[in-house]
């Protein structure tokens, strides 16, 4: 892990930080109180980076919202559609055809980081996928997160799908505020489906003291990303910590950055609302080459590495010292009205066959060529994992 040191003491009472050494550009960082919104330490903090699964934060805050507007139940079905079963891993890897509650899908999402929930969340929540896209992006100018955009609800590589460290931020404390019956389902250990447990990817839930959120990215161009939060003794605080290495090494960064934070005062008056921005705004960073290029399939992925048994562990790497609590998910039990986005397109349901195609040797009919839905460009194969 890359060591770093203060470089800056700003008079609001937020530290910059400065990364020493390395050929790469310092990583995007922002610590602060859930609370207060007070910014305890910040780097980079508007510099624009790929959000990888991160994007599934503002996934689940569009279907939050979608819930307090009475557009869709927790119970309401989610149905995976040819298109969402298609995408990459990380996946659940359910049919098409498939349906679930929309709890049990969220859940999928966020503790899996299943990139085919959140496409089916999205195209049934919003309606298709470009609809869902502008409702991310609706909400993320509603909120001022001003170096945002989104084309997809999964997190898969897209050079227009983009975000900042500090716009992170805001969207962070816009779901832990309004949306606090739902905080427990950022700290879920692990899932139960069937006899198969799968883990949570954020490796501080359950090592480190106190911590309860919230979410972890990969796609090669971004690095690994994570946003860690605990909370002790009444006060919670969050860390953005985006293109680390590893899965490892952004755990252990943004546990070094949540201590940092635990042991520092709530003073100064710079808050995420309002950190002026700073440095540059607009270039894109791209880890593809420095995180993949020549690197082992699992070391592109979020499980963390093996070592070998005379190589000293990371405490994130270890094995939890106590049986996790595993939440049960699984497809059936939707017994809700669809979301109102589907009953709105007033589609029918057609079987899931091949549409026939006109005879060569007779033009179709005018209006009946083929419709291509919309979707973002995606990067090469070795980026199409978004964790």
């Amino acid at each position: 892990m890359r060591h770093r040191h203060f470089l800056k003491l700003f008079s609001a009472g937020t530290i910059a930080l400065s990364v020493l050494a390395g050929p790469a550009l310092a990583n995007p960082v922002v610590v602060f109180d859930l609370g207060s919104g007070k910014i305890l330490q910040h780097q980079d903090a508007f510099k624009r980076w790929y959000p990888a699964s991160l994007s599934k934060l503002m996934t689940a805050y569009v279907t939050f919202r979608a819930l307090a507007a009475g557009e869709v139940q927790l119970d309401s079905p989610i149905k995976v559609t040819k298109h969402s079963a298609a995408e990459p891993p990380s996946k659940m890897g359910f049919k098409p055809g498939s349906v679930m509650r929309l709890d049990n899908a969220l859940k999928m999402m966020l503790v899996k980081s299943a990139n085919d929930i959140a496409m089916a969340v999205g195209e049934n929540v919003g309606g298709s996928q470009a609809a869902f896209a502008e409702r991310m992006n609706a909400e993320a100018t509603r909120l001022g997160m001003n170096g945002t955009h989104f084309v997809n609800p999964n997190g898969l590589y897209s050079p227009d799908q983009y975000t900042t460290a500090r716009d992170l931020a805001v969207l962070v404390m816009a779901i832990r505020r309004e949306f606090p019956q739902y905080a427990p389902w950022f700290s879920i250990e692990g899932l139960a489906v069937g006899k198969k447990a799968i883990p949570n990817y954020n490796l501080l839930i359950g090592r480190y003291p106190g911590a309860d959120g919230m979410k972890t990215g990969f796609v090669c161009p971004s690095g690994f990303n994570m946003i860690g939060s605990a909370t002790r003794n009444g006060r919670t605080l969050v860390a953005v910590v985006l293109g680390e290495k590893s899965a490892v090494t952004r755990a252990e960064t943004a546990a070094k950055l949540l201590d940092q934070g635990f042991d520092m005062p709530a003073a100064g008056s710079a808050t995420v609302a309002t950190l002026a921005p700073y440095g540059d705004t607009v270039s894109p960073n791209d880890m593809h080459d420095e995180v993949c290029k020549k690197k082992k399939p699992q070391e592109q992925s979020e499980a963390p590495p093996v070592v070998a048994k005379d190589v000293p562990k990371s405490p994130y790497q270890e094995k939890l010292d106590h049986v996790p609590t595993l939440i049960a998910v699984g497809l059936g039990g939707a017994t809700g009205p669809a979301p109102k986005a589907i009953l709105d397109q007033g589609a029918e349901e057609y079987a899931d066959v091949p549409i026939p195609s006109w005879r060569p040797d007779r033009p179709a009919p005018a209006g009946t060529g083929p419709k291509i839905a919309g979707s973002a460009a995606q990067g090469d194969q070795q980026a199409k994992v978004a964790n």
